[in-house]
């Protein structure tokens, strides 16, 4: 993904969008506060705090909103409700189809922790909402190789 130093703006419509998605929130941190599900709207949105990947040799994050639109319901695991001060560490974004175009919309978080929503299609929209301030570090994992944590 190479962009300039503007805003990141996406849209998705299916699950290759969503793929994209993934790519640029890979360990973006939120507090849990700052998701909501509105049954009413049939949405759900949420802010977090990306690292910019796609600005290489920078070490920046921004602030970030992502909107699901036709949730029909939200579930989740691992997740402590109420704890609106948690932070949560997202790892990736996935879409897991049920009878075409529904399906269901798999946020997966470090801990084991895991969101899932459930939609008629995937409709969603990520803009970065703020300016980019410097980040401390880079976020780094662990190489695994053949299903084992390299040593």
């Amino acid at each position: 993904m190479k962009r300039d130093s503007g805003p990141l703006r996406l849209t998705a419509e299916d699950a290759s969008d969503l793929e994209l998605f993934s790519a640029a929130l890979q360990d973006a941190v939120a507090q849990l506060g700052d998701f909501e599900f509105s049954a009413r709207h049939r949405q759900f949105t949420l802010a977090l705090n990306r690292f910019r990947w796609e600005r290489s040799g920078r070490n920046e994050r921004v602030r970030c909103g992502v909107q699901f639109a036709r949730v029909i319901r939200a579930r989740s695991q691992n997740i402590r409700q109420g704890a609106g001060d948690a932070v949560v560490n997202l790892l990736a974004i996935r879409f897991e189809p049920g009878e075409a175009p529904s399906g269901e919309v798999v946020l997966t978080f470090s801990g084991g922790g895991e969101l899932r929503l459930e939609v008629e299609c995937v409709d969603s929209v990520l803009a970065d909402i703020s300016a980019p301030w410097p980040a401390s570090s880079r976020p780094a994992h662990e190489t695994v190789q053949n299903g084992e944590d390299a040593q």
